[in-house]
Order: structure tokens, then C-alpha cells, then sequence
């Protein structure tokens, strides 16, 4: 290896990710054996790699071999091909080919199989995908894949710190017993001035002692430091690679990726564009045609990081995803079948999730707070629980991202973690029941069911009946300072994320400043929120604005936020009593018309309200995002930024709501292109069959005369 790194050829080779041209030092280096003519870069399907140049010797491998021993034996380590045109040599930035390779026209292969694929840039990763939607591809999860590498970032910089603190603390404890190792050395086995041990060894293999008691210890106990390994990643459901490239390429000290599916195609087209992204990749990311479910229960806890992004519900993966990711790594999930989740399908999100979904403004924190509940109850089954670093709900998905840890003690807190939801089909008032309860006697802690019911059986403010829903997580579903890290680091890193705008946006929801009275970050223990909106609604009023509303809870007396998930939802941990206080002082200042009096608003109204709301603006009714005027809630980019099709379907015109109308007759011109060609390949075939037949017999004329 000394030789090579002194060569020309491995200086080119050593930096994989560097963009200057290498091609230079290579290309002298084979012009004395024969003639070389660069060609402009085009992708090989098969036998190169995008980024790197491929020099072809127009001759036998033993002649090879024979007239440049030396250079052939510097260029083994980097994986020659011997292939029937030539030897391949990856060397640099640019393609290089012989003069005329005979036996095959590769230039004109490659370029066919070219045109078929298009280049999708994002990040710092380049992906071909195949025109016939043969892999599945969404240009509108750029927003998932950037929140997901903002928090990859920040966990990797987050297990250095809790690296460095075990570390510190561990030495800490040596030192300690270090010292007290040393008061314990007897007097007598001390040496002498002169540097004897009066006949007496320190240590088992009978070597004398020369150093002092203090020494000696130190070399016993003194632990040896080890080093943190990068993390492993595992990506559960790949397709066309484009995720796991992009951690590859843009995270700085990560370890290797494993990309996984069970299509076919998808494996294909990720194995390809992992050569086409170069060296680096190829070196980092591995692909495999595997069931995932079967690839994680395979591989216990032996992953830092297990992310799950499937087409709709990850409900089938949690059981193994939850086995396979190492104790206090990272789990990122996310689930697109919002509609089952939001409630349209009640039955089926219970027999997915195990939780009963409610329909109402907060439904999509509902379905994040089910997804969180559904994974603590995969972890709960082999004494592992979860602690969520960030949970948000973006376009038409919600993510996860939790951190799995084993600890059969610390899993005895989950019911206090749930709660069940009663919900008023009148007025949508809610309230939540706590799964369990805890009750600390001396130094031991004792845990019962919750008490229960915290509501009637009928509304104490319209009369209607509940809905009861969950079990959903009640718990915190956001660290704050995991959230102000991501979003520092998001910040810090702007020109490296293609959706910066939105996952800026989003987390600067999470996890606004403060003011000066006030601090109008999403609160993290108040679960769900009300709608001004619905509040309205229920009462035929106007809606007061979010500030006056917001300034009338803080003056009496109560905590109050936005929500990163609703424009108009108010997070407050004031009991709804005082919400419809509140309005009932509103419609007072501004009168509504006369409705039914079994209606639920006049129900309400009809009563007098018990506390007198105090609309006076306060100074800490508005965060200084929204003083500075900074976009929180962000439009989408552009049109049908939505849920795409399934990779494999025929695209038709019912798929206009998804894709739009322009990209819908342009698939089908590609398909009647492909239908006509295929049948004119079938014709000439069939007109070619005689002359194939013709053929025959004279070959069998010939042998038999």
C-alpha cells in the first residue's frame, strides 16, 4: 500500500469525493500502451460508475500481465474487470475508451439505455429513474428526507456528548478507585529507595515492581478508552435508494447504510444508482432483496438508526423494527394512511394500531399521538420503551422520531404515558382519562389502574353524549432541546437543504422563542387542541382573533400556544369550562341570531358564564416569530404536491387528482409509443420467421451433402 499511495494511480483514487479531475495523471500513465480518446460522460448500466472514468486496454489480460507487471499490480486492489473487449480501469472523473473496441458497440448500448432513465438531483445525491414508473418516487417527501437527515445530524452529535460524558464519568470512578487501590498496598511491599521490592513481586506474572504504588495501580485499573463506532443505518424500504444515498453522501460520520426491499425492481434500480453516485456511495451503501420484516428480526439491536417510510401503513414493520435497533438508538416512522388514522375508518386503524381513532379539528396530533402509543406497545413486549425526540405532521403524512431504550422498570410507567379520550358529539369538547396511576409510598412505587370516569354520561355544557376514543400517547411527543439543536443545526446548514423553508418553518413552530411574559413554544405536556374555528361554529359567531383569544386565557391565569399542525389551533391547559367562559363573554360583545334550543350553541349560551373574560392585549399573546412576521405555515410548491401512485400501476386519467393532467397524458403517449413499438418488434419478428426457417434447411442441406 506504500507503493501505491506514492503512485500517480492511487493519488487519484485516494479522494473518492473529490471534484477536480483525475483523469489527467491516469491517462498519461496508459498513453504509452496505446492510444486514448476521452468520450463525454454517458451511464454504464452494468459496469461503471457515475463520477469515475473507466480506461479500456485493447488487449489480453496475460499481455497485461506481461509488459507492465508493475502497473498491473498497483491497480488489483481497485477491482479490475476483465471483460471481453478489454480490462477495466476506474482512474478518474472523466470516460475514457479505447480506439475502436470491435466486439461490441458500447457507446451506442449505453446511450440507449439512457435515454429511458431521467436524473432526479437532490441534496448531494443523483438518482435515473426508469420513465415506465417501474420504482416509486414522491419529489414531495424532499420535506421528510431533509427533517429526517436535520435529526440523523443531531443524533449523531448527540451520542458524541453522552459518548464523552460515559467517558468522563468512568474515569471519574476509576480515579477513585485508583486511589483507594493504592492506600490499600501494605507498607512492607513497598520499595526501597534504591528502587528493591525486598524479594516481593506486584502482579501475577512475577515481574518486580520499579515504579511506585501510585503507578502500578494506574496500570492496573486504568480502563482502556473506546472509541464510538459510526452509527449503522438500516432503511427498511428503499426503493429506488434515494433516501439512503442521501445519508451516505451528506452525514457526516455515519457508518454504513443497508438499503432493503423485497421488489425486484426497486433492488435493481437502487444497486444502480449507487454506482451511479461513485466510489463513496458504493463503499457506504449496500443494498439486499429481502423481506424487511425478516432482515431485522435477523439482526437484534445490532442497527443505531431504523428507518421506516412505507407506502401507507408501517403497522406490520414496529415489531421487528423495535427488535432490531440498538439500545438507545433512533427509530424514524412514518405512516401516509391518513385516513385511517384521522378516523374515516375507525375499525381498521384499531386493528393496525390498537387504538380508536376520533374525528375532530386535532385529528392529525391524534394520529401522531396513536402512532407513538402503537410503537410503546411493540417495545413494551421486550421490556423496551420509547422517548420521543420529535414528532411532526407535514403534507399529508405524519413522522416519528423516538429513541428505544430496555429497561424492564422504567417500562412500568407506559400507562401513565396513555390516555383514553372522551370527546362530546355536540360541542367537540374533550377530555382525556389517564390509562394508569402511580401512588409512591416510602421509597416504593406502586402502580393501579386509572380512576375513572372523568366525565358524565352526558355533556356538562350541551347535554350530548361521548365518543370515547385511544388508548392515545399523552406523554410529551417533542424534546425541546433536541428540537432547538435540529433546528440550530438547520439553520447553520441552510444551502445544504433543499426544503429548508418548510422544515424551518415547522420546527420553528415546535419550538418558538419567548417572549417577554411568555413563552409560546407548542406546549409539550398539553395533548391536542382546540379550534377557533369549531368553537365558533358550535356557537353561529364570529371568531375572535387568535391574539385576542390568546391574550384572554393568558389573563386568566392559564398557559396557552399554537400548534405546529393547525394555523388555528390553540394548545391551553385551561379546562374547557373556562374555553366556553371565554366565548360566552365574546358573543356578549358581539350578538349572534337565535337558533334551536336543542341546539348544542344554544345550550351553551344559555348559560351564565362563571369567570368574566378580560380581552385586554398582552404582550405575550404573540411569539416573536409572528412579530417578525417570519411563514410558519407554508403553501405547497407547487400543484398535485400530494400522495403519488403506486409503483407498477398503469397510470390512467382517474389519476388526474394526483398527478395532474399534463403528467397523465404524457404517460399515456409514452405507453401507445411503447405499445406500437412493441408491436412493430412483433412484426418484424413474424416476418422474419421464414428466413429463419430457410436457414435451417440449408444448414442441414449442407451437413447432411
Amino acid at each position: 500500500m506504500a507503493a501505491m499511495k506514492a503512485s500517480t494511480f492511487g493519488a487519484a483514487m485516494a479522494a473518492p469525493r473529490s471534484r477536480a479531475p483525475t483523469a489527467k495523471p491516469a491517462t498519461s500513465l496508459l498513453r504509452p500502451l496505446l492510444p486514448v480518446r476521452p468520450l463525454s460522460p454517458f451511464f454504464f448500466s452494468e459496469t461503471a460508475t457515475k463520477g469515475k472514468a473507466i480506461g479500456f486496454l485493447q488487449t489480453p489480460f496475460r499481455q497485461v500481465d506481461k509488459c507492465c507487471r508493475n502497473l498491473y499490480s498497483r491497480i488489483y486492489s481497485f477491482k479490475l474487470c476483465d471483460l471481453p473487449f478489454g480490462l477495466q480501469i476506474r482512474v478518474g472523473n472523466s470516460v475514457c475508451e479505447s480506439s475502436a473496441p470491435k466486439e461490441k458497440n458500447i457507446r451506442s448500448a449505453m446511450e440507449t439505455d439512457l435515454n429511458d432513465y431521467t436524473v432526479i438531483k437532490e441534496g448531494e445525491a443523483e438518482i435515473l429513474m426508469h420513465k415506465k414508473n417501474q420504482v416509486f418516487f414522491n419529489k414531495a417527501q424532499v420535506n421528510n428526507r431533509d427533517m429526517s437527515i436535520a435529526v440523523l445530524r443531531a443524533f449523531i452529535s448527540k451520542c458524541k456528548q453522552e459518548h464523552e460524558a460515559m467517558l468522563s464519568k468512568r474515569a471519574r470512578s476509576s480515579g477513585k478507585v485508583v486511589e483507594k487501590k493504592a492506600s490499600e498496598i501494605p507498607k512492607e511491599e513497598t520499595p526501597t529507595e534504591d528502587g528493591e521490592d525486598n524479594g516481593k513481586s506486584n502482579g501475577e506474572d512475577g515481574v518486580p515492581a520499579q515504579d511506585g504504588p501510585k503507578e502500578a495501580a494506574k496500570t492496573v485499573y486504568e480502563p482502556p478508552r473506546r472509541e464510538l463506532k459510526p452509527p449503522r443505518v438500516l432503511e427498511a424500504l428503499s426503493a429506488s435508494g434515494l433516501r439512503a444515498l442521501r445519508y451516505a453522501r451528506e452525514v457526516e460520520g455515519i457508518g454504513q447504510v443497508v438499503a432493503l426491499d423485497n421488489d425486484p425492481a426497486s433492488v435493481e434500480a437502487c444497486q444502480r444508482n449507487i454506482k451511479f453516485n461513485g466510489l463513496m456511495s458504493s463503499s457506504k451503501v449496500e443494498s439486499h432483496l429481502t423481506d424487511a420484516r425478516v432482515h431485522m428480526l435477523s439482526h437484534p439491536k445490532e442497527f443505531d438508526v431504523v428507518d421506516l417510510d412505507p407506502y401507507g401503513a408501517p403497522s406490520i414493520f414496529l415489531d421487528s423494527a423495535v427488535q432490531s435497533v440498538a439500545d438507545g438508538g433512533l427509530l424514524m416512522c412514518t405512516a401516509t394512511d391518513m385516513a385511517v388514522l384521522c378516523g374515516a375508518n375507525g375499525e381498521v386503524c384499531y386493528s393496525k394500531y390498537g387504538s380508536y381513532p376520533l374525528k375532530g379539528k386535532y385529528c392529525h396530533e391524534m394520529a401522531l399521538r396513536i402512532l407513538l402509543a402503537s410503537i410503546e406497545s411493540h417495545a413494551n413486549r421486550y421490556k423496551r420503551y420509547i422517548v420521543p425526540v420529535l414528532s411532526v405532521q407535514m403534507d399529508f403524512y405524519v413522522r416519528v422520531f423516538v429513541r428505544v431504550y430496555t429497561s424492564a422498570s422504567a417500562m412500568k410507567n407506559t400507562p401513565l404515558k396513555l390516555s383514553y379520550v372522551y370527546q362530546c358529539i355536540g360541542c367537540d369538547s374533550f377530555h382525556l382519562q389517564s390509562v394508569g396511576r402511580s401512588l409512591t409510598k416510602n421509597n416504593s412505587v406502586r402502580y393501579q389502574a386509572g380512576v375513572g370516569p372523568v366525565v358524565p354520561q352526558d355533556c356538562t355544557h350541551c347535554g350530548k353524549k361521548y365518543n370515547m376514543g385511544g388508548p392515545i400517547w399523552s406523554a410529551p411527543m417533542h424534546d425541546q432541546e433536541w428540537v432547538t439543536s435540529i433546528l440550530n443545526g438547520v439553520k447553520s446548514m441552510r444551502d445544504r437543504y433543499p426544503a429548508y423553508e418548510k422544515i424551518c418553518a415547522v420546527l420553528t413552530t415546535i419550538s418558538e422563542a419567548k417572549t417577554l411574559l411568555q413563552t409560546l413554544k407548542e406546549l409539550p405536556d398539553v395533548p391536542l387542541f382546540v379550534s377557533l374555528h369549531s368553537l365558533s361554529a358550535t356557537l353561529k359567531c364570529t371568531s375572535p382573533s387568535a391574539a385576542l383569544f390568546r391574550s384572554a386565557v393568558i389573563n386568566a391565569k392559564y398557559r396557552v400556544s399554537g400548534s405546529h399542525v393547525n394555523p388555528l389551533g390553540i394548545k391551553t391547559d385551561a379546562p374547557m369550562e373556562i374555553i366556553w367562559d371565554i366565548m360566552r363573554c365574546w358573543v356578549k360583545n358581539h350578538p349572534v341570531k337565535a337558533q334551536s334550543p336543542e341546539h348544542p350553541g344554544s345550550v351553551i349560551l344559555s348559560k351564565e358564564p362563571s369567570h368574566q373574560a378580560d380581552f385586554a392585549r398582552h404582550v405575550g399573546s404573540l411569539s416573536k416569530a409572528q412579530v417578525k412576521k417570519i411563514a410558519r405555515f407554508l403553501p405547497n410548491p407547487e400543484k398535485h404536491w400530494g400522495p403519488k401512485i403506486r409503483a407498477g400501476r398503469q397510470i390512467t386519467s382517474k389519476h388526474v387528482s394526483l398527478i395532474g393532467h399534463d403528467a397523465v397524458n404524457g404517460h399515456l403517449s409514452c405507453q401507445k409509443e411503447a405499445a406500437a413499438e412493441e408491436e412493430e418488434q412483433q412484426e418484424d419478428i413474424i416476418e422474419g420467421e421464414p428466413d429463419l426457417k430457410r436457414q435451417k434447411k440449408t444448414e442441414n442441406i449442407a451437413s447432411t451433402s
